[in-house]
């Protein structure tokens, strides 16, 4: 059997500049990386088109360690709507190095639903990652060196709340101790990192819909309070222009293809589980603006990346999605019903039935956005007749279209009834309703998120987050939409919960200001925004060839 990397190498991809010609994007408005990748100045944005393409969101149900293939299966779908003769561009996120090089591996796809050149898009790609860890960390030292340098701001040392990031699974970086070794290192405190991927300049970024918003964005970013406890924002440190110009070229969305030669756009990597999940509002709109189809998806489960594509990027971004894609597995039901992950494999329809809980709320969760889902069964090769009909079955039951696809082993003809289903749900989509207003007190919103989405009976909020309440409220950021970090493998707060779970509290324990993204972090469980490598990281698989190809990439 072919790995994904060696399926990928049999593809000669179109040049860059033919898959830009499919869109009608001008060649001025074009910045080639090579041959096969390309930036799309913003500026095509302004360009007339004729287009306002349908946008359609993929997510899935809870993830688990088998795997949904919620990428590959937007790849697919994409590749399906091409098959149809429809003009469509896909969105997406780009790769972490982190996850790629920790237990995630490659995050372009897989089987006959790729898109292309893989090694390049999971590895640098076009430097976005590196331009914001860059900006993130310019800022961090231009704090420090301001508290060398007199404090003319009296920011208090200890109440700094911008921490540095790295673009790696680094778990020994979480807590730091920084200026050690005397006067001339600076002044001592502690700090730490985030992984780039749950940096305030990645969600920014992400939520810019120009320049000059980007700009605003950075400069009205909380970074420190004074030791009277008065605020301190990035514009006070004069450093946010040379922050933007790090990010001159970031800012511009990715253009690559599929292997199948369908446009595709990744830009920005948020996660969800620690941030807002989506790629970038620039690409979004561009597909939109170029394609009568645009397919993105969330990060996650439906709980966490789709409810803030609705709560947080919608609003931003005036987006309402025609139709939502829920992508399972049979495996993942399975885990989700107690089926140990070592019988994945092995038929077993009483733990399928105890899964298909999970399927039912995240379909329940959907509609509560006033939207029709569609689900997607990613098929495996093995996969059981009899537990492929029950799934089939309940979706019947719950008046949910369902499709059966095989893009992995076949590309776009095995999302072809997916696409189908797609087009016809969206032809009668309605508006999409919000989780919440955003005039409600913080905790209100919390608990609603809560309760809603995961199915919580109550919120517990820690003296601390109790503390953050009360900041938030005197500060004026009470009407921000909320971003909630937790556990991905669950509904629940504890990622050792799995399917539906019920009778149960979520834990907040802090909530961080992200005055420049435009949202509130809050911090639920034990969730942590660095994430640490496994026993035996991907990084181990890797090999570079002769040929400059890497191996174990896929």
């Amino acid at each position: 059997m072919l790995s994904d990397t060696e399926i990928a190498q049999q593809v000669q991809p179109k040049p860059i500049t033919q898959i830009a010609d499919q869109l009608g994007i001008d060649k001025l408005d074009l910045l080639p990386y090579g041959r096969e990748m390309a930036k799309v100045h913003i500026n095509a944005l302004q360009r007339p088109s004729g287009r306002k393409g349908c946008l359609i969101l993929i997510s899935a149900t809870t993830p688990t360690a088998a795997g949904e293939g919620k990428t590959t299966t937007t790849i697919g779908l994409g590749q399906a709507f091409a098959k149809l003769d429809q003009s469509v561009c896909l969105a997406l996120r780009e790769p972490s190095l982190g996850p790629c090089l920790g237990m995630k591996g490659g995050a372009t796809g897989g089987g006959y639903s790729q898109i292309l050149p893989t090694d390049r898009i999971n590895l640098h790609f076009t430097g976005d990652f590196h331009a914001i860890t860059s900006a993130n960390n310019l800022l961090s030292a231009i704090i420090d060196n301001h508290i060398y340098h007199g404090n003319e701001l009296n920011i208090d040392p200890r109440r700094v709340l911008w921490r540095r990031v790295i673009d790696m699974n680094d778990r020994s970086l979480r807590q730091i101790v920084l200026g050690l070794g005397g006067k001339l290192n600076g002044i001592p405190r502690e700090g730490g990192f985030d992984i780039s991927a749950a940096s305030e300049v990645m969600a920014m970024l992400c939520l810019a819909s120009d320049l000059n918003d980007f700009c605003q964005r950075l400069e009205n970013t909380l970074v420190a309070f004074t030791n009277s406890g008065d605020p301190v924002f990035a514009k006070q440190l004069k450093v946010t222009g040379a922050m933007l110009a790090l990010l001159r070229d970031a800012i511009h969305p990715n253009l690559v293809q599929s292997m199948e030669g369908v446009p595709t756009l990744v830009h920005g990597g948020p996660f969800a589980n620690i941030a807002h999940g989506c790629n970038s509002l620039l690409a979004t709109r561009m597909a939109q603006h170029y394609a009568d189809w645009a397919i993105t998806e969330a990060g996650f489960g439906f709980d966490l990346g789709a409810e803030k594509f609705f709560d947080i990027k919608c609003r931003i971004g005036d987006l309402d999605p025609q139709a939502v894609v829920l992508v399972t597995t049979t495996r993942a039901l399975k885990l989700h019903g107690g089926q140990v992950k070592e019988k994945l494999g092995d038929k077993n329809l009483s733990a399928l039935r105890r899964g298909l809980a999970n399927l039912d709320k995240h379909i329940e969760n959907v509609r509560k956005f006033n939207k029709q889902p569609v689900v997607a069964l990613n098929h495996f090769a093995g996969d059981n007749t009899a537990e492929l009909e029950l799934i089939k079955a309940r979706c019947q039951k719950l008046n949910t279209p369902f499709a059966l696809c095989d893009h992995y082993a076949t590309g776009g003809e095995g999302a072809i009834e997916l696409a189908k289903q797609v087009m016809q749900v969206s032809k009668q989509s309605q508006p999409y309703h919000p989780l919440y207003p955003l005039d409600l007190p913080v905790e209100d919103k919390v608990r609603i998120i809560c309760r809603e989405m995961y199915g919580a009976d109550d919120v517990a909020f820690t003296k601390q987050a109790a503390r953050d309440l009360l900041q938030v409220q005197q500060l004026g950021f009470a009407h921000l939409p909320v971003c909630i970090a937790k556990a991905p493998g669950s509904l629940s707060d504890d990622p050792n919960l799995y399917g539906r779970p019920r009778h149960f509290d979520i834990t907040v324990r802090g909530i961080q200001i992200n005055s420049g993204a435009g949202f509130l972090v809050v911090l639920a469980g034990d969730i942590l925004r660095m994430p640490g490598l496994p026993k035996h990281p991907a990084a181990e698989r890797w090999q570079l060839q002769e040929d400059g190809s890497i191996f174990g990439l896929g």
